[in-house]
């Protein structure tokens, strides 16, 4: 037997071959009617989604469309300001927004090419050019420096903070409450005598026996000197039918809005 055929062990012990990666698919947004007032008015978003991904950037979730029609409703929240997604997946809120007159748009998620570059795929097939001239992508970590998300809003619009945040679906995170709170009070603007900015909070418990550590965001941020006010609750089909717990928690979307009142307790 020669050395070759010793050490073939392939094969003796093959290994099963990879199943392909699932193609990307397609998930739409299909604005309220109510808020189209003629022709020129957009009318739906087509999201495209990641085909697979460890951290669920392959779902369209339900609170990305409530926070898209609750950003449709509330234009004075950012029109004409800077935005900042962290999370963002396919970015809906944020297409809104940047279709919406927002000034910039930064729309973040973990520096993962698939990701990014979907996002990008996203603002390019749904903006105009003149929507997508407001828009940054990029990879970001919370908790980390936010020099690069500070210099973004400095360099396109001479304002180095963010008059609005969008976190959609991710206080799930649990490990991630301090940090998410850390990025959000490092780029929040200061209140003025104009605007009041603040950070948008929609997400479902999707685990309902965790809804209470879910909730540890909020106690979180209000001990670090945010006051939080509840704005949506609204039921939608649950996204996974088959998950345990009760259907009506998990099919609920909770929408709040974190304002600053003062600096975070030492």
């Amino acid at each position: 037997m020669s050395d070759d055929e010793n050490f073939a062990l392939d094969g003796m012990f093959p290994e099963p071959p990879r199943p392909p990666t699932p193609e990307p698919t397609i998930s739409t947004y299909h604005r309220n009617s109510s808020f189209i007032k003629g022709p020129e008015d957009w009318r739906d978003i087509d999201i495209r989604l990641v085909g697979d991904h460890p951290l669920w950037g392959h779902h369209l979730w339900n609170a990305a469309r409530s926070f898209a029609s609750y950003l449709d409703e509330h234009r004075e929240l950012y029109e004409n300001l800077n935005v900042l997604e962290l999370g963002a997946g396919g970015g809906l809120p944020s297409l809104v927004a940047a279709k919406n007159n927002a000034r910039l748009v930064v729309i973040t998620d973990y520096p993962d090419d698939a990701l990014i570059d979907n996002i990008d795929h996203n603002a390019k097939t749904n903006l105009s050019v003149e929507e997508q001239q407001k828009v940054s992508t990029q990879g970001y970590i919370w908790g980390r420096s936010t020099d690069g998300l500070l210099e973004t809003a400095s360099t396109r619009t001479g304002q180095k903070t963010y008059d609005l945040i969008i976190l959609s679906d991710l206080v799930f995170n649990h490990s991630q409450h301090d940090a998410l709170l850390t990025t959000c009070e490092a780029t929040i603007s200061p209140k003025s005598s104009t605007t009041e900015p603040s950070v948008l909070v929609f997400y479902t418990h999707h685990r309902p026996h965790l809804a209470h550590r879910d909730m540890e965001f909020f106690s979180k941020a209000e001990s670090r000197g945010w006051t939080v006010e509840k704005v949506v609750e609204e039921r939608f089909p649950p996204m996974f039918p088959e998950d345990s717990g009760d259907e009506t928690v998990r099919s609920t979307v909770h929408g709040w809005r974190l304002t600053r009142t003062s600096r975070p307790q030492a």
